[in-house]
């Protein structure tokens, strides 16, 4: 301290003491204000992300428990219900009066799921109740147990949201809310199909169409990898596929490449391949959407509309080969993959008609009312599709169905990196080069659908 600031001090000094009790205490408490206030920005601009990403940690180990709970109870519903196809299926009208009435009684705004956090992220809405997790976990267990074509992502994500935002409520940092949803909705997704780097990118692109939700990029990384080990360590088993080893004769990068540099002929046909896996995931979307409107219109009374058309569903699910379209479609998948002798149209494999009726009875199945989701329907009609356009196309067939399932998902749901690394973390990343191709084809040729509740970002 030189001379001149111990010259201010003691002038400070003398006018402190000549001030009344009261002037001295307002004072005080100024002070006390303001070192609160540095103390406060201090925290925000540098120990809100660490604190955030520890949350994270703890986040996603209590996601990924439960997401390997639900889907482990998931699997033993499918199983039971593909043994004993004729006793199940007529049942579905039954369930979705149940899930209606459940969700009346006691789910009071959680039944709009996957909705209403996309409005709390956008700031459009304030609360994500708790019960939205058992509510909705039960409801898609029934909604498979009976034979309906759907999902299970809409679960996993909505674990994941719900936990990460009601946690966010106890930690009073800047953006919280918003961050700890998204790491939630990352959890949820890598904990239940144990692909992170997917689940990352669905989790950060997926709010905002053309805008990454950077902030949340540690936490939710943190958040995914977590949950993926904990539900693996859980025992939840992943699908994977590696292409290389099923099919030696043939690899991507002896199709991209050849002895006179990249082949342009090959590159075109991943290009066709894209805009048709983008139209059929667009496509989905905007049906879907229309769907849902129809639905309600033509029958506004939620328990007639899902017991008529319930009744419907089980008789056609039943009629088409016993099941073969009902639940996750995971069977159908696993066909396209069964080896080098799976063939179009042949009684072992796929038919060129299952993307069709896995798309018409998946929509019918979501936009009535039954819960659990999209994301595993959408991983299966592209499969097919892309079974069914390989040799049209000149693509050979397991790659194309591979490409298919990560490209119609992208298209649907209006994203690009998350469909680029679930191929790549399923299918294997020495095919990386060709869901990057296709991803990006989809993506243009989507038309802007998307199955989610997205906030569109303008740009001017």
């Amino acid at each position: 301290m030189n001379f001149k600031d111990f010259g201010k001090y003691n002038q400070f000094k003398e006018q402190f003491a000549g001030m009344s009790p009261e002037m001295k205490e307002q004072m005080m408490r100024m002070a006390k204000e303001q070192m609160k206030a540095r103390m406060t920005a201090f925290v925000q601009k540098w120990l809100s992300l660490p604190i955030l990403t520890i949350v994270a940690v703890f986040l996603g180990a209590l996601v990924g428990a439960l997401t390997a709970f639900f889907g482990q109870v998931l699997l033993a519903a499918s199983a039971l219900r593909d043994a004993h196809p004729i006793y199940w299926i007529p049942g579905l009208a039954l369930a979705g009066i149940a899930i209606i009435l459940a969700y009346r009684k006691f789910g009071k705004e959680s039944d709009r799921g996957m909705d209403m956090v996309f409005g709390v992220a956008h700031g459009k809405e304030g609360e994500i109740p708790l019960r939205m997790i058992p509510m909705v976990a039960v409801s898609t267990w029934m909604t498979h147990l009976f034979g309906g074509s759907a999902g299970r992502e809409g679960v996993a994500m909505q674990i994941g949201a719900t936990l990460g935002h009601n946690i966010s409520k106890k930690i009073h940092l800047e953006n919280a809310g918003r961050i700890l949803l998204v790491a939630g909705m990352a959890a949820g997704f890598a904990g239940l199909f144990q692909t992170p780097l997917a689940a990352i990118a669905l989790a950060i692109e997926i709010l905002l169409v053309g805008h990454l939700e950077l902030a949340a990029l540690l936490p939710a990384t943190v958040a995914a990898f977590t949950a993926y080990k904990v539900s693996e360590l859980l025992g939840l088993e992943k699908f994977s596929v590696d292409l290389s080893a099923l099919f030696p004769d043939w690899n991507v990068a002896g199709l991209l490449w050849n002895e006179n540099g990249l082949d342009i002929q090959f590159v075109l046909k991943l290009a066709i391949l894209g805009i048709l896996f983008g139209i059929v995931g667009g496509g989905f979307a905007k049906v879907l959407s229309l769907a849902k409107n129809l639905f309600a219109k033509k029958i506004s009374n939620p328990y007639k509309r899902i017991a008529f058309v319930g009744v419907a569903l089980s008789f056609v699910i039943l009629l088409l080969w016993q099941g073969r379209y009902a639940g996750l479609g995971t069977n159908l998948i696993d066909l396209c993959f069964a080896g080098t002798s799976a063939s179009i149209n042949s009684a072992e494999s796929v038919y060129a008609c299952d993307w069709i009726f896995k798309f018409i009875l998946t929509i019918v199945t979501v936009a009535v009312g039954f819960k659990g989701g999209e994301v595993t329907p959408l991983f299966a009609i592209g499969a097919t599709f892309g079974a069914a356009t390989a040799a049209m196309v000149g693509v050979p067939l397991p790659l194309a169905a591979a490409l298919g399932y990560a490209a119609v998902f992208g298209g649907a749901t209006n994203t690009l990196f998350a469909p680029i690394f679930i191929g790549a973390e399923i299918f294997g990343f020495d095919n990386l080069p060709a869901f990057f191709i296709v991803c990006i084809f989809a993506y243009v040729c989507n038309g802007g659908q998307s199955i989610y509740a997205q906030k569109k970002l303008r740009i001017k």
